[in-house]
C-alpha cells in the first residue's frame, strides 16, 4: 500500500507498507530504506538516508576554468564533485482508524511535514499499482476474453439485446424487460457508488444467464470502498422494490407486486456471504480487516455455505460461482501480507455489518409481507427462501 508520496529534493519520496509491519522507502525508483515485517506494525517509525548529490553543469564549468594545478590534492578535487545530503522521515502511524503524521528533515532542518488519512488514500492514484503475478486459469482468460470484448462500445447493445433474448425464451418478454430493469437499477448502484468514490466508470454490462456487470477502470485503495460498491447494488435493488411496492398499493396492479418481490429475491441471493457475490465481497472485507484468520475462515463458511445450497436446490451456476470465489479466496490469503487496500477500523466493521443485515431485513420484510397476499405466484419467493 503507498502510505506517503512527496517532492524530496526533484524527485518523488515515496513510501509503501502494509499491517504486516513491513515499510520500503523510496527516492525516485530507488530504494533508499526498509524496514522488516514486524508485529510492531505502529507508532514512532524512522528512515534515516542519504543521497549523493553530482554537481551542477555551472559548477562543473567552474571547476574547469579555474587554475588547478597538478599538485592539487585528489582528494580535495573529489570532495567538489560531490556531496552527501542527510535526510531523515518520521512517521507517526496508526491503522484503526488509518492516520499518518510525517515530517522530512534535511541535515536536521524540517523541510515537509504534515498529514494524511483515510480519505487521502481513497483518493490517490499510486505511481505503480501492485500486480501480483498470477498464474493462467479460467478465471484469467475469462477476464482477458471480456477485456477484448468491453473495447468496442457496440458489446454493450449485442449482450443486452442477447440478454432480452435468453430471458423471453426461458419466461416472457414481459418478464424478461422487469427482469432487465431490475439487472441495470442493481448495477446502477455499484455505478453510483464507483463515480464517489472519483472512479471512472466503464458502464454496465448485460451477460446472458448470469446477470450485470458494473465496471471500472481503476482499483479500489480501501476496504470502505469495497464495501460501499459491493452494498450499492443491493441497496439500489431495495429502493426499486420499495418503488414498486408503492406503485402497487396506488394501482393495485399484481405485476408491480410480483416486481418487487421477485426484485427483492435477487438482490437476498446476491447478498449471500458467497464470493464472488456482493455480500462475499462484504463478508471478505470485513472479516480480512479484523484480520487474516478470520477473514479465511469466515470466507471457508461462506463458501461452505454456497455448497450446501448449490447442492440442495440444483443450482450449477452458483456452483460455477463458487468456483470463481475460491479462486479469490486463495489469491487474497496468499497476498494477505502485501496487501494494498487499508483495512476498516472498528468502526467502519460494526457500520458495514449493521447496513448490510438492515438491507438483508428488508427484503425479507418485503418478500414475507408480499407472500401474505395470497397470491400463488407472489409466494413463490418465499417458499424459494424456506426451502
Amino acid at each position: 500500500m503507498e502510505l506517503l508520496r512527496i517532492d524530496c529534493l526533484g524527485k518523488e519520496l515515496r513510501l509503501e507498507g502494509s499491517m504486516a509491519g513491513w515499510q520500503q522507502l523510496f527516492w525516485g525508483d530507488a530504494l533508499v530504506s526498509a524496514k522488516q515485517a514486524s508485529a510492531d506494525n505502529e507508532g514512532l517509525k524512522t528512515h534515516e538516508f542519504e543521497l549523493t548529490s553530482q554537481p551542477t553543469s555551472s559548477i562543473t564549468q567552474q571547476a574547469t576554468d579555474s587554475e588547478v594545478s597538478d599538485s592539487t590534492p585528489q582528494a580535495e578535487l573529489s570532495a567538489t564533485a560531490t556531496q552527501t545530503i542527510k535526510l531523515c522521515l518520521e512517521i507517526e502511524l496508526n491503522w484503526q482508524p488509518f492516520l499518518l503524521d510525517y515530517r522530512l528533515s534535511k541535515d536536521e532542518t524540517v523541510i515537509a511535514q504534515g498529514s494524511r488519512d483515510t480519505k487521502d488514500i481513497e483518493r490517490q492514484v499510486p505511481v505503480k499499482p501492485i500486480e501480483a503475478k498470477r498464474k493462467v486459469s479460467l478465471v484469467g482468460l475469462a477476464s482477458l476474453g471480456f477485456k477484448l470484448l468491453k473495447s468496442a462500445k457496440v458489446i454493450k447493445v449485442v449482450l443486452a439485446g442477447a440478454s432480452v433474448a435468453a430471458y423471453s425464451w426461458l419466461f416472457s418478454f414481459q418478464f424478461a424487460m422487469a427482469l432487465i430493469a431490475c439487472l441495470v437499477f442493481h448495477e446502477y448502484g455499484h455505478i453510483r457508488a464507483m463515480k464517489y468514490f472519483g472512479m471512472k466508470t466503464k458502464g454496465i454490462y448485460l451477460i446472458p444467464f448470469m446477470g450485470g456487470l458494473a465496471l471500472s477502470d481503476e482499483k479500489i485503495n480501501t476496504r470502505w470502498q469495497d464495501v460501499v460498491i459491493s452494498i450499492m447494488g443491493p441497496t439500489f435493488g431495495l429502493i426499486m422494490s420499495i418503488l414498486s411496492l408503492v406503485a402497487y398499493w396506488l394501482t393495485g396492479n399484481v405485476f408491480f407486486a410480483g416486481l418487487a418481490a421477485f426484485n427483492a429475491l435477487l438482490n437476498l441471493f446476491n447478498l449471500l456471504p458467497i464470493l464472488p457475490l456482493d455480500g462475499g465481497h462484504i463478508l471478505k472485507s470485513v472479516s480480512f480487516s479484523m484480520n487474516s484468520i478470520m477473514g479465511l475462515s469466515a470466507c471457508i463458511a461462506g463458501a461452505a455455505i454456497g455448497v450446501y445450497i448449490s447442492y440442495t436446490l440444483g443450482l450449477a451456476l452458483l456452483g460455477f460461482l463458487l468456483l470463481i470465489g475460491s479462486l479469490e479466496i486463495g489469491f487474497e490469503w496468499k497476498t494477505r501480507h502485501q496487501s494494498h487496500l487499508l483495512p476498516l477500523d472498528r468502526y467502519g466493521q460494526i457500520f458495514s455489518t449493521v447496513w448490510y443485515f438492515l438491507t438483508v431485513g428488508a427484503l425479507v420484510a418485503i418478500i414475507w409481507y408480499l407472500a401474505g397476499s395470497g397470491d400463488d405466484m407472489l409466494g413463490l419467493p418465499l417458499k424459494i427462501l424456506q426451502s
